[in-house]
């Protein structure tokens, strides 16, 4: 199955992506992708609806706007340095573990949301991942059981912001959660639509022209390495997200580096998970009436 989320921002609806392109409103069996969709056992339960009611339900129109497939899940955790052409790229020597470091859950969009400098942004960058979406919970899982708490894959630019990031100090994270800055989707393809990752063909435009193009098999650790790994550390619950990585490309790592600007168009795919697209926007402040405590 391939599942979506349509709809206005923060007000989305469930939905599957049929092979035919047709859209469907799953709406009166699911409420939302969630944890707790994932953790009652909801993608056996939806595939057993789809069989039986897929031909009388619902149809939602294309021209509707695609939210992220997967609801606000309890982490984002990102893989960095994990693909060997990036490692050249980047001139740094292939880490002996999985470099991990999070990203903001508020940070997620859709996958055609326009992407928002933030304020006092310099070095906006874009990586192409693919990100994995846990179906269970789980702790100190082995390798070889590790594909069993997957629910599937999606497409994600795990965007950065290089001067918050790598000149100001403490930890990634800060470079990599401001708002708009996770475009999640157009789809959640489960585990069964893609059994092997290993050789997925991924790309990224700017403007039109390719920056990224390259494959997963060029992760230096795969992804049942990384979902056992990262277990180890930490439980993995239901809808959360593993980002493995991005290959070589990014603007970081051009001579001399390049960021984007505003009106910047970045278009991106990967194999088996569609595309998405982000126009660069300029931020501008929010119009907030701030009241006195003493006022109330």
């Amino acid at each position: 199955m391939k599942l979506i989320r349509f709809g206005e921002p923060g007000r989305e609806t469930p939905g599957l992506l049929m092979k035919d392109e047709t859209r469907l409103d799953v709406s009166t069996i699911v409420r939302d992708y969630d944890e707790a969709f994932f953790a009652d056992d909801g993608l056996s339960r939806l595939k057993q609806w789809l069989k039986e009611n897929g031909a009388s339900a619902p149809r939602v129109a294309g021209s509707i706007r695609l939210g992220s497939p997967i609801s606000r899940p309890s982490k984002i955790v990102c893989i960095g340095l994990n693909f060997r052409d990036h490692a050249r790229e980047s001139k740094m020597e292939i880490p002996a573990e999985p470099v991990i470091f999070f990203k903001a859950s508020s940070s997620l969009v859709g996958p055609n949301d326009d992407l928002i400098m933030p304020k006092n942004a310099r070095k906006v960058d874009w990586e192409v991942e693919l990100a994995v979406v846990m179906e269970r919970k789980c702790s100190y899982v082995e390798r070889d059981e590790a594909l069993d708490y997957v629910a599937g894959y999606t497409l994600h630019n795990d965007y950065s912001e290089r001067v918050f990031q790598l000149e100001r100090g403490g930890q990634w994270v800060k470079g990599k959660s401001a708002d708009t800055f996770a475009p999640l989707g157009p789809f959640l393809a489960t585990r069964d639509e893609i059994p092997d990752t290993r050789h997925l063909g991924m790309w990224l435009k700017i403007n039109g022209a390719f920056r990224q193009r390259s494959s997963t098999s060029e992760m230096i650790f795969d992804v049942p390495t990384l979902v056992s790994y990262v277990s180890q550390f930490m439980t993995l619950m239901p809808g959360d997200i593993i980002s493995t990585g991005t290959p070589a490309g990014v603007g970081l790592g051009m001579k001399p580096p390049q960021y984007l600007k505003v009106g910047d168009v970045v278009e991106l795919g990967i194999d088996q998970l569609g595309e998405s697209r982000q126009k660069v926007m300029a931020w501008q402040p929010t119009s907030v009436e701030t009241v006195s405590p003493h006022r109330r």
